[in-house]
């Protein structure tokens, strides 16, 4: 295997890391206005249980998208260049949805005022949303395809991107995360919270399903290599697992199996896409590859390097946070307010 042949499937796997991991923060981020209803307080303690579910791990969830975008720009900076131009406006909405997220779950606490935790909430599902609509319409377009000149420009508009299989994808991803944040949170929850989000996910579970088998069984037909029908194989399978568990209310069955049906999706798309990193619709000439994108040869071999050192403590020390934050959360244990004053005439400040 060549480096620009490692590298391309490093980059893979970070993405699929990111997809699995943060794809349930979104999926909870989405959900914080359903399952997170009723009068108060309680609708707020609510809100906090599904906060605190993902408190301890989804800042450290996005750092695969960091190292992911950092691994993409130093290893392919050609591929990188030429997508951040053409998903301009995208990936702009996906950062500033992803910025409101972050700044609405850090400050939602820091401020005992219910029109302030109101708003908060409302960055979060924004913030929540729209990333995860734009990410399956953003992933689509590279497989699919877009206008790229001889220069590596590209060369169309925005409505470019609104084609039906990129809108299909932002689908897809939408309703995959939310139907994964379900799974997580009743695997994270006890009482009502839990037997509510045990039956969100068995409703979302076949809609889900289906629409994700639509997407890869297109992506397959029109994209896909003879092998790939493997991965297509193995996604399908773990959705038919996942509705299964959703059914027989088995929430760790049915998160293994999401789990494994994003990996298997977002694997896909990179599979079907080798030894291209953007196909161009111009003229097959232009089309970027793993080849003519790719850095120096020593660019690569000192960065195997350092991913080959750094990359194991990373996975050690976030599996080590999932283990220490496994307890199962419940409204009971959540106080009255968001926090206590500090002193007399000083504003509330508490955890989310």
């Amino acid at each position: 295997m060549s480096l620009e042949t490692f590298w391309f499937a490093l980059v893979a796997v970070l993405f699929v890391m990111y997809f699995v991991l943060e794809g349930f923060d979104f999926g909870v981020g989405m959900l914080l206005p359903f399952l997170g209803r009723r009068s108060e307080p309680d609708g707020d303690k609510r809100r906090r249980v599904l906060l605190s579910a993902i408190g301890p791990v989804w800042d450290g969830n996005e750092v695969w998208l960091i190292t992911g975008g950092g691994a993409l720009f130093a290893a392919f900076g050609g591929w990188y260049a030429t997508m951040f131009s053409a998903f301009y406006l995208p990936l702009f909405l996906i950062l500033i949805g992803l910025i409101v997220r972050v700044v609405s779950i850090e400050w939602r606490g820091k401020i005992n005022d219910r029109k302030w935790r109101a708003w908060c909430d409302v960055g979060i599902g924004l913030g929540s949303w729209l990333p995860a609509i734009l990410w399956g319409v953003a992933f689509a377009n590279v497989v699919r395809g877009i206008p790229i000149g001889a220069d590596a420009q590209y060369t169309g508009g925005f409505f470019n991107l609104l084609n039906p299989y990129a809108l299909l994808g932002g689908l897809t991803t939408v309703l995959v995360f939310i139907t994964h944040g379900a799974v997580f949170l009743a695997l994270k929850t006890t009482g009502d919270l839990r037997d509510e989000a045990q039956t969100l996910a068995w409703r979302l579970a076949v809609p889900t399903a289906v629409v994700a088998a639509a997407f890869l069984l297109w992506t397959q037909l029109e994209y896909g290599k003879s092998w790939t029908w493997v991965i297509v194989g193995i996604s399908a399978a773990a959705a038919v697992v996942m509705v299964v568990g959703a059914c027989l209310r088995r929430e760790g069955l049915s998160f293994g199996a999401t789990c494994v049906a994003i990996a298997g999706t977002v694997g896909l798309l990179f599979c079907v896409l080798f030894p291209n990193v953007l196909p161009s619709t111009t003229d097959a000439a232009y089309n970027l590859t793993v080849g003519n994108t790719s850095s120096s040869h020593y660019t690569l071999v000192v960065m195997t390097w350092a991913a080959g050192i750094m990359t194991p403590v990373v996975i050690a020390y976030q599996a080590w946070t999932y283990w220490v934050f496994r307890q199962r959360l419940s409204v009971d244990r959540i106080p009255e307010h968001g926090g206590l004053p500090l002193r007399e005439g000083a504003p509330d400040v508490g955890r989310r």
